[in-house]
């Protein structure tokens, strides 16, 4: 169990909207970061008032029934008894264990997106991240620097990054109240500086405080590029060959993201036009946010 939409998104409805009365229970941080996910998700969907499955007060009043449970505590409801453990992959994300009447099953039930895929290594596709990257620069382009990537190019220093996601912003803030909860790097980190504090990295709120000059790297939500800032950036950059898009996660389908790593020759727009689709497209999955990245036009 974790706060992403394709685990729990249905959990308003299901528990406003349906006859079910029974109880749910999250992890604290998987409870605080989940509503921001659904507030989000509320704006953004592009559906209408009839179309909708739950509103803002649905989730207020759907948040409010939901319990709480720490790692590791035990607790009962009608004779079954339960507990959890981390289980990594995101802050709050839980596996449960559960004993009915002494008897624990012998059935594990496990969400596997990728079970069926074949992943390159790591180290490859991070190779073949930064040949992107040196490539798109080579030609005025704007790219994501990693730490010690950023280092050993001091070519690529005046490079601005930007950071385009107020969901993002305000987990993060739920990341650093439980600092606690995650490794013994993280933590080791915490207590010297904030690793949540990006030095080479700017917060751009709208398009409109984003001055599109020369090269640049924006990493902007939401990673479908079905609305928000992402696709007002994907829309204007789009039709010229020197801009690029680099989708690094998970993508759903009858996403503008899903359509695009097929590379069509064109594109419908939000006002239902059409527009080539001239710029670069790269799928390098770090299963992470939104990566635009924009070259110099000239």
């Amino acid at each position: 169990m974790n706060f992403h939409l394709d685990h729990a998104a249905s959990l308003p409805y299901f528990l406003e909207k349906t006859t079910f009365k029974g109880r749910v229970f999250m992890t604290h941080a998987t409870k605080a970061i989940y509503k921001l996910f659904l507030s989000d998700y509320v704006k953004v969907r592009k559906v209408s008032v009839e179309d909708m499955l739950y509103d803002e007060q649905d989730i207020l009043r759907f948040m409010d029934k939901i319990e709480v449970i720490d790692f590791h505590q035990t607790l009962e409801v009608n004779g079954i008894r339960f507990w959890c453990y981390t289980a990594g992959h995101v802050l709050g994300a839980a596996m449960f264990m559960v004993d009915i009447a002494g008897f624990s099953p012998d059935i594990c039930i496990i969400e596997s997106t990728y079970g069926v895929q074949l992943h390159q290594p790591r180290n490859v596709r991070e190779k073949r991240f930064t040949y992107v990257i040196h490539s798109t620069i080579s030609q005025g382009g704007c790219v994501l620097i990693p730490d010690e990537y950023w280092s050993n190019h001091p070519e690529l220093h005046n490079i601005p990054i930007y950071y385009a996601s107020p969901l993002a912003k305000r987990c993060m803030a739920v990341y650093q109240t439980y600092i606690n909860s995650m490794n013994e790097r993280i933590c080791n980190q915490f207590a010297n500086s904030n690793p949540f504090d990006f030095k080479h990295i700017s917060t751009l709120k709208s398009i409109e405080n984003f001055n599109d000059v020369g090269p640049s790297v924006v990493m902007a939500s939401p990673n479908g590029l079905q609305s928000g800032l992402s696709r007002q950036l994907f829309e204007t950059w789009c039709s010229d060959k020197k801009n690029a898009c680099v989708i690094p996660g998970y993508v759903v389908e009858g996403t503008l993201a899903k359509t695009i790593i097929n590379e069509p020759k064109e594109v419908t727009l939000m006002n239902g036009l059409t527009a080539p689709l001239n710029m670069q497209v790269h799928y390098i999955s770090f299963s992470l946010m939104q990566i635009l990245h924009r070259q110099v036009c000239s």
